[in-house]
């Protein structure tokens, strides 16, 4: 159990909580929620000790084992499945009783080791560690990658799947989903179902935060209130206090008629009977999630498009390639002006790539892109944030597209985005992800596009600026593609659902439900094709004699190899390694003697056979 009596927080001047008290209670599966900068994540960092209260009591239970998700991994030299492993801590002490006892030969330890390897159940910790790491979308291949080889966002994954594989009471997540793509999503999803322990999860994804968690903390104005129920509970709990309020309930009839407006648009046209219904429910719901966002700072809207032509882009019998791998193939779209598509499919099946495609930031291996005299695409990357400059600040961004408009007219657009004040004179460098997102976004709006194209556009983003963000796209006349993990997005922005799988597009008729059974069956039948299809046959290879020549290099090397293995644990029998403010070290060094021994049993084998 986690008890807060009274407690206080600040970081620098600013006060987080004031005088709070909170109960968590054991198997508690809870929600943390609350715009960007109020506090969840110092509340995460008080409750691992990383920081303490300024006033007040944090009560922890005693032996309470905490796991939560590394923010930095070092450029690590051993395989992700390693990595992974190593989050079984209990897995990594006997591993090093068993590693000390073989040294010293002690029978009697050694054995004794294995017997507490069993109670552990270390044996299936390499087949635990995968799983994990299929679900998040590491195939067998890409396992065996050494870290250092992937990107930031996929050393996310990998951190989560560390953060996962161990043995825990309770479950600090952090914007888990950040990264991910609806796949992997809906993977640690049911995961999350599963896990035993308490947790507790910060998340601005409304769908994820339903599914997952039993009761809602809401961090605002200081203070952290508990909800019973899931964050639709929370939704309708506060709107229901919020309508009390005479002033905000008429603030809202303005906005609720707005939006009942498109509900009924919308019913009149629909041709798809489980997908429209299941569009109509979103944008109902809406209603009560702008009564609980009544005081957001985004107010922003898309203007209406001076042209859309149409098509607004066509692809004809269009192929994509990635080297000699085939992609997509036999792609035959238009684009239509007020088309609203949502893309999905299995992770890796090319939706990124058909988008860059339609971008014109991928040259098509075959067929033959065409787009309209006038087209004016919006495109969001899924990596957007990296084209800001660091040291510009947000209005140096936007007057590099609108020299001639006044300041003030710039500085009222970039206010609608919650850069108000002295926020569009500060520079990138200091802006958290989710406010480098809010200014790429800024940017797409300004430029007036009639065809938008955006691939996880929420990562970083909080619940009020991915509603601002549905409700703009809810006015937008132009043209929609969306990919995004963001189930709510989804169903309030899409019309129509296109599949990426096996290399080919095509129409679901289905909703985001049945989409759900449809990926579960396809990962059964991937699994099934796998394990069915015939390992290939070793190379048959011609006797060599080795030279004395390259004996010796093998001796050589054999030399070099246990030298630098000398030094390595050298330096992991010092004490001083093991302190907290060594671990990457220790992490480096204990990669570095993995690596090292796979060498040096290779280089011996290969000597031994050279002998002959």
């Amino acid at each position: 159990m986690i008890t807060l009596q009274n407690v206080t927080l600040r970081r620098g001047p600013h006060v987080l909580l004031d005088k709070v008290n909170w109960t968590v209670y054991p198997g508690q599966r809870v929600g943390v929620i609350g715009s960007n900068g109020t506090g969840k994540t110092s509340l995460f960092a008080l409750l691992r000790g990383e920081l303490e209260a300024d006033v007040g009591q944090v009560d922890i239970g005693k032996n309470l084992q905490f796991a939560s998700v590394e923010q930095e991994t070092p450029a690590y030299f051993a395989s992700a499945l390693q990595y992974v492993l190593e989050g079984d801590a209990a897995l990594q002490a006997v591993e090093e009783k068993l590693r000390l006892a073989e040294e010293s030969n002690d029978g009697n330890d050694i054995a004794n080791c294995h017997i507490e390897m069993g109670i552990i159940d270390a044996y299936t910790a390499p087949a635990r560690a995968a799983q994990l790491l299929d679900g998040l979308g590491f195939n067998s291949i890409e396992q065996q990658k050494s870290v250092a080889e992937f990107s930031g966002g996929w050393r996310m994954r990998l951190n989560l799947a560390k953060a996962l594989m161990c043995r825990s009471d309770m479950l600090l997540l952090d914007e888990p989903t950040n990264h991910l793509d609806l796949d992997a999503v809906l993977w640690l999803q049911n995961w999350l179902k599963l896990y035993p322990g308490t947790l507790l999860l910060i998340s601005h994804d409304r769908d994820f935060l339903d599914d997952v968690v039993s009761h809602i903390a809401h961090l605002s104005n200081q203070q952290l209130k508990s909800y019973t129920g899931d964050y639709s509970e929370f939704e309708k709990q506060l709107a229901d206090s919020l309508r009390l309020q005479q002033a905000v309930y008429e603030k809202q009839q303005k906005k609720i008629d707005h939006l009942n407006s498109f509900i009924n648009r919308f019913r009149a046209k629909a041709s798809k009977a489980s997908q429209a219904q299941s569009r109509i429910k979103a944008l109902e719901r809406m209603e009560t999630v702008s009564a609980v966002q009544q005081d957001s700072p985004f107010q922003f809207e898309f203007k209406e498009p001076l042209d859309c032509p149409h098509p607004l882009a066509s692809l004809r019998d269009v192929g994509i390639h990635y080297g000699e791998k085939i992609v997509l193939s036999n792609l035959n779209i238009s684009i239509a002006p007020q088309d609203r598509i949502g893309l999905i499919g299995p992770n890796g099946a090319g939706k990124s790539s058909f988008i860059k495609c339609l971008a014109g930031t991928l040259e098509a291996a075959l067929g033959e892109r065409s787009v309209g005299a006038r087209l004016r695409i919006g495109y969001f990357a899924q990596h957007q944030i990296d084209h800001l400059i660091l040291d510009k600040t947000p209005l140096d961004h936007l007057r590099e597209l609108a020299e001639r408009h006044p300041e003030k007219e710039l500085r009222g657009f970039l206010g609608s985005f919650g850069f108000s004040s002295n926020r569009v004179f500060e520079a990138v460098s200091n802006f958290s992800g989710g406010e480098k997102s809010r200014l790429a976004l800024a940017l797409i709006v300004w430029q007036n596009p009639n065809l938008l194209l955006l691939d996880e556009p929420t990562n970083h983003l909080d619940l009020e600026m991915r509603q601002a963000l549905s409700i703009a796209l809810q006015t937008y006349q132009g043209a929609v593609i969306l990919v995004s993990h963001d189930r709510f997005l989804l169903r309030t922005t899409a019309d129509t659902l296109w599949l990426i799988a096996d290399g080919k597009l095509e129409d679901f008729t289905g909703d985001l439900s049945d989409y759900e059974k449809w990926l579960s069956g396809y990962r059964k039948r991937q699994k099934a094709l796998t394990q069915s299809a015939p390992l290939p046959a070793a190379p048959i290879e011609k006797p060599r004699v080795a030279t004395a020549a390259q004996i010796k290099k093998l001796t050589d090397k054999m030399d070099v190899l246990q030298k630098g293995l000398a030094i390595v644990e050298t330096r992991l029998a010092d004490a001083a390694i093991y302190e907290q403010k060594n671990k990457v070290e220790l992490q480096e060094c204990l990669a570095k003697q993995l690596q090292l021994k796979k060498e040096l049993e290779e280089t011996e084998e290969a000597w031994l056979k050279a002998q002959g």
